[in-house]
């Protein structure tokens, strides 16, 4: 297969299972591709409007799907040398429209042979170049369908109006994507994201291919939109680890990493002292290198997989001439 700049891969699912019969399908589109591959999802599970699901009981089993596509992608274009291959995940409900402008610079689009078709495409989407792929149906045969969400007695909002999280997002890679993803995933209104101002990054490694403030909020921005283009999104400079979470009473959830975590802690102290509503904390946990809920085959790609800026900032610098 012969390389293509951007391109975009659409596959169904029946469930949210990590679809490990999509993982070939997943690494030859990306060996295809050279600049940026968009791979979208589509389930009724991804219903975001009226859903009947509850999203945060979800948690667990979208994180661990986005992170299988993610990390299956990211490494098989880290074995290529495609260090700065840019790489989304989209999950969408049939019945959802594309932005009109979706495809607009796109080379190639994929679909998974036997999957039905994929509705309401614009056109600048039905006009490219069509590849239907086979995915490996051994894994297919033997694979589970049941990961679905049960019923139970928790009281807990099936998702919540205001949610915040905050990072670097430099050179933004797939476990800035999880983290964002999980942040709109079970928002209903609005995301708040706190992104380090430019004067505390004096100290990182390699700082002079650090990207500007400017374009880390534009890159966000542009991810979140693409990812849920219902929700409204506000980006912020922070310059200490509260930002809107150290006095926003609005804000009701907040998404941080395993590593993160004792930010986290600060913040809850810092509400209570000021009177603020608690928050509810949510944990990345599933791409952190000793995860519980990887199976064994998926944690060992993940631990050969490198998501990290620094990482990146590293390879730009040894590979710049």
């Amino acid at each position: 297969m012969s390389s293509i700049k951007r391109t975009v891969l659409f596959a169904h699912l029946h469930d949210i299972a990590a679809p490990h019969h999509l993982g070939s399908v997943i690494a030859s589109v990306t060996a295809a591709t050279t600049e940026a591959l968009v791979i979208v999802l589509v389930s009724q599970l991804f219903r975001t409007a009226e859903s009947p699901s509850n999203r945060v009981k979800q948690w667990d089993n979208v994180q661990r799907l986005l992170t299988y596509v993610y990390v299956k992608a990211t490494k098989a274009a880290q074995d290529l040398g495609k260090v700065l291959l840019d790489i989304s995940v989209m999950l969408k409900d049939p019945s959802e429209s594309f932005p009109s402008n979706f495809g607009n610079s796109m080379d190639m689009c994929f679909q998974i042979q036997g999957d039905p078709p994929v509705l309401h495409l614009p056109d600048s989407v039905e006009t490219l170049p069509q590849v239907f792929v086979v995915p490996d149906k051994v894994i297919e045969a033997h694979r589970q369908h049941s990961v679905r969400v049960t019923p139970s007695c928790d009281t807990s909002p099936s998702s919540y109006p205001v949610v915040a999280l905050g990072g670097t997002f430099d050179h933004l890679h797939a476990g800035h994507k999880i983290l964002l993803s999980m942040a709109a995933w079970i928002a209903s209104s609005k995301v708040i994201v706190g992104i380090t101002d430019d004067e505390l990054l004096k100290n990182k490694s390699n700082k002079h291919v650090l990207e500007s403030m400017a374009v880390r909020i534009e890159k966000t921005r542009s991810f979140l939109q693409l990812f849920r283009p219902d929700l409204k999104y506000e980006l912020v400079a922070i310059r200490d680890v509260y930002g809107p979470t150290g006095w926003d009473p609005n804000i009701q959830a907040l998404v941080v990493s395993v590593e993160t975590l004792p930010g986290a802690e600060s913040i809850d102290k810092k509400r209570s002292a000021e009177s603020l509503p608690p928050l509810r904390t949510f944990v990345i946990d599933v791409i952190s290198s000793e995860s519980e809920k990887l199976d064994h085959g998926d944690m060992e790609m993940l631990k050969q997989t490198k998501l990290s800026s620094t990482f990146i900032r590293d390879w730009i610098v040894k590979n710049t001439v």
